[in-house]
């Protein structure tokens, strides 16, 4: 999977937007103002990394070689995937992953506008 339909991918999920709070370096992705994935456009080979639940971070990381410990980020909650190394198909469900992850914490009040768009 490349770079630019990850991003869609991202950008596709109710509420989800992208900001630059680092800086052109880093493309964030948010809901309810809450980051869900991060990735610098100009690595190569592409990279994101995304928020994970802790036990299934570890069973990826170990299944995967292209999953490992988060970037530049808390390695317990968060992994940073290869795009170049996992299948299309994890990757979009762990992208999804990490943003429901992100919404459950969210308060009820965001959530009910998010399930209602």
């Amino acid at each position: 999977m490349d770079l630019p339909d990850v991003i869609e991918h991202c950008l596709s999920l109710p509420g989800a937007e992208e900001t630059m709070p680092f800086g052109p370096d880093a493309l964030v992705y948010k809901v309810g103002g809450k980051m869900f994935a991060i990735t610098d456009p100009d690595t190569h080979p592409p990279r994101i990394n995304l928020k994970c639940d802790p036990e299934r971070a570890l069973e990826l990381r170990d299944e995967y070689p292209g999953i490992r410990p988060g970037w530049h980020m808390n390695k317990r909650h968060w992994n940073t995937v290869h795009l170049d190394e996992v299948p299309t198909a994890l990757v979009k469900e762990l992208v999804r992953h990490s943003y429901e992850l992100v919404v459950s914490a969210l308060p009820k009040k965001v959530r009910a506008e998010l399930s209602s768009q």
